[in-house]
């Protein structure tokens, strides 16, 4: 058996990519998109008339040219995901628009229209994940979504364990701890290179995995954003890793053995003392300062999102 195949015994794997092609080649469980993610997808002449019907479908729904790029992205991303679900057969995350992600209230506005757009297109609303920034407010935005109005929600961009705690306590369906970006910080910041076992984002997820199953939180943890295999080989038993295709790959030809590294008797083992984020912002916001790299990561992040997420709104922009 490959790793790959081994790592399916033990965690849900998850394929990061808008590129449908990619996704069936590796069998993923679910997908994650984020707009990266699409615009690169995009640059493919076969997703063209994906394109060319968002563009359509802003056209008859804004009265004015800011209107219309605001509803062409928005079906863009579900074009996007309701040709994913075709492959996976479970979920796929699509992101709220970045620059949303200190407004509680406009998250939620953006999500319950996302989850609307699904429901016209027939996808029900079980199969999707708005993926939301893991800020303060958009914690309580999927807080909101979630108890409200039934919608599972995934926060990305997430650093530190107070977005990590706050999240269990807000009841959230799932979380993406980024890997590798945590280990680029430090790596950047020391000067040291680091094997997987002590890789500082490999850690993070680690702490996270044991504190949510000691205090029996059912928030599912995906790691994300893996520089190497030997990361996700560190996180095998995590109840979710989501994985570029480049590394699918390199999975998929490893013929080693693979041994879970997380297992819910370890976690019981460990002694993390409880703590409590969601009802006290000035707790959750201090202590995230003191953590540099969660700070620096999560700012950093939603502005390359924010970005990516402008470059498609001037394609579309272009089109109309």
């Amino acid at each position: 058996m490959s790793v790959l195949e081994q790592l399916k015994q033990y965690t849900t794997v998850v394929s990061d990519t808008g590129d449908f092609e990619t996704i069936a080649q590796y069998k993923p469980q679910d997908a994650t998109t984020n707009p990266s993610l699409i615009l690169a997808a995009t640059q493919k002449p076969q997703y063209a008339p994906l394109i060319d019907d968002a563009v359509n479908f802003g056209k008859s729904k804004g009265s004015n040219v800011a209107e219309q790029v605001d509803w062409a992205v928005d079906k863009l991303l579900i074009n996007f995901g309701k040709e994913i679900l075709k492959i996976v057969p479970g979920r796929v995350s699509t992101e709220v628009d970045a620059k949303l992600s200190f407004c509680k209230e406009a998250t939620v506005a953006k999500a319950l229209r996302l989850i609307q757009l699904y429901k016209d297109a027939g996808v029900d609303k079980e199969r999707v994940l708005i993926k939301i920034a893991s800020t303060w407010e958009g914690i309580h935005a999927a807080h909101e979504l979630e108890t409200k109005h039934g919608i599972h929600c995934n926060l990305t961009l997430l650093f530190g364990f107070p977005q990590a705690v706050a999240c269990a306590e807000a009841g959230v369906t799932l979380i993406s701890p980024f890997v590798g970006r945590i280990m680029d910080w430090y790596k950047n910041a020391t000067g040291k290179t680091y094997d997987a076992p002590e890789d500082p984002g490999v850690l993070s997820v680690t702490k996270i995995y044991n504190y949510y199953k000691q205090y029996g939180y059912k928030t599912i943890v995906m790691g994300a954003s893996f520089r190497n295999t030997g990361e996700i080989k560190e996180l095998a038993g995590c109840d979710f890793l989501t994985i570029a295709p480049k590394l699918l790959g390199e999975l998929q030809e490893d013929k080693g053995q693979l041994t879970p590294k997380l297992t819910v008797e370890n976690a019981n083992a460990q002694n993390i003392p409880k703590v409590g984020y969601f009802d006290n912002e000035t707790a959750f916001r201090w202590d995230m300062n003191e953590d540099a790299m969660a700070t620096e990561k999560l700012s950093e992040g939603i502005r390359n999102f924010a970005k990516d997420g402008s470059k498609l709104e001037n394609m579309l922009k272009e089109r109309l």
